[in-house]
């Protein structure tokens, strides 16, 4: 099954670091998010990745094109450029297609321009600014066993906020950053049908989280897995200071490659 990731925002939120490059390629530790997201779906068997790329795309081109020789020792002759790579490793034996979907494209248009490479009756999709520690491989079975065409992963998102209980004019309550499960959001882990691409148009204007996935819940076609672990999205530059304290501290939840 293959794995569609979006690449291709601006992250405008992110503008300290996405002036630079696309928010995919910000770094938690030494690593991009991105790589982060991959390790995610692969330690549950899916390695087989298409990447919707946009602004500054080709920086995620050149980071898979040189992949093993950033990551490896190397020896180079330079007189006749012959390159060698040491420490080989096949940890990383993904398959990733790269798919230039525009700049100025919607969610909804990426992924209808990658229709193509999508082979097979089911897929999935994600975000490429997102980590969690989801069990991919039950997101995928409960969509299976729902007979829809979309599901969609629901979570609780981290309150950054202390919350409180007012009666009157006096606070009888005082919970710090609670994560009450009783609000949701999209966590951004969809499975479809491959009937999603009807739902879908190639012009700019296409956003997925808009009509397509409107229509397809009032067609009853969207199915919602909840997700009650960890999930975090890279928004801002408070949730990049975050996570990297997370890496840093030995706490990212969503290292279960190496749980």
């Amino acid at each position: 099954m293959k794995v569609v990731i979006l690449c291709g925002g601006m992250g405008t939120r992110l503008r300290e670091e996405t002036e630079f490059r696309p928010k995919p390629m910000v770094e938690i530790g030494e690593k991009p998010i991105l790589w982060h997201i991959m390790k995610t779906f692969a330690h549950h068997g899916f390695k087989d990745f298409v990447l919707c790329l946009g602004y500054k795309g080709e920086m995620i081109k050149n980071y898979f094109l040189n992949y093993h020789r950033l990551s490896r020792d190397l020896t180079i002759e330079l007189g006749t450029g012959n390159i060698q790579l040491h420490n080989q490793c096949d940890e990383d034996d993904w398959r990733v297609t790269l798919v230039d979907t525009g700049l100025q494209a919607m969610t909804g248009a990426r992924v209808k321009r990658v229709e193509k490479y999508v082979d097979g009756d089911h897929f999935m999709l994600t975000y490429g600014d997102g980590v969690s520690d989801i069990d991919i491989n039950r997101l995928v079975e409960f969509h299976q066993s729902r007979n829809t065409i979309g599901t969609v992963t629901a979570v609780s998102p981290p309150s950054r906020y202390g919350e409180l209980g007012i009666l009157g004019d006096r606070v009888v309550s005082f919970r710090e950053k609670s994560n009450s499960f009783d609000s949701l959001i999209s966590g951004g882990y969809f499975v479809f049908h491959r009937e999603i691409f009807n739902y879908l148009s190639a012009d700019n204007d296409c956003v997925l989280e808009r009509q397509p996935l409107e229509t397809l819940s009032q067609d009853g076609q969207l199915s919602v897995y909840m997700h009650q672990g960890f999930w975090q999205c890279m928004d801002t530059y408070r949730d990049y200071q975050y996570l990297n304290e997370l890496w840093n501290q030995n706490r990212a939840q969503w290292r279960v490659w190496e749980a």
